[in-house]
Formats: C-alpha cells, sequence, structure tokens
C-alpha cells in the first residue's frame, strides 16, 4: 500500500470524510532537507462533519492525531485543508 493509499485509509477511518484528496507533492521538494530522509510532503483536502464546532487548530490536531506515527516514519510536511460539509458547499 502506498503512503498517499495509507494515509486515505488511516483518515477515512478516523475522520468519515464526506470528500478526501490526499497529494504526494514530493518531487517538488527533491533536495529539500526534509525529504533527504526519505519521509514525503503532502496535500490533505477533507470535509467531515468531525470538523463541525473546531477553530482550524483543532481540525489540524484531528488530522495529525489520524495520521499518528505516520507523521514520523513517512511524513515530513502536510498540508491540510479541512472543512465542514457546509464550508465546502459556500
Amino acid at each position: 500500500m502506498s503512503r498517499v493509499e495509507r494515509i486515505r485509509a488511516m483518515l477515512q477511518a478516523a475522520l468519515a470524510p464526506q470528500s478526501l484528496e490526499v497529494v504526494d507533492d514530493s518531487a517538488r521538494h527533491a533536495g529539500h532537507e526534509g525529504a533527504k530522509d526519505g519521509r514525503g510532503h503532502f496535500n490533505v483536502d477533507i470535509v467531515s462533519e468531525a470538523f463541525a464546532g473546531l477553530a482550524p487548530l483543532a481540525r489540524h490536531r484531528k488530522v495529525y492525531a489520524a495520521v499518528g506515527d505516520m507523521m514520523q516514519t513517512d511524513i515530513h510536511a502536510l498540508s491540510i485543508r479541512a472543512r465542514t460539509p457546509a464550508e465546502a458547499e459556500a
């Protein structure tokens, strides 16, 4: 299973998103200090009711908690866009 697939599976299990996009942006960061150890750069766009009533920082913490140990082993940088379904429709 690829890192993108693992991230996607972890986010789906933890946050039951209505919409989820995970993009591996590691190639754009080749040569970057964080890329030297093999960890990657990823972009996540997620829409979930789990974010209702939460401030942006709390939403990001939920995403980080969902990917868990991957932040130490596979992910160097994670760009997050976390919205509720109502925000996604606006």
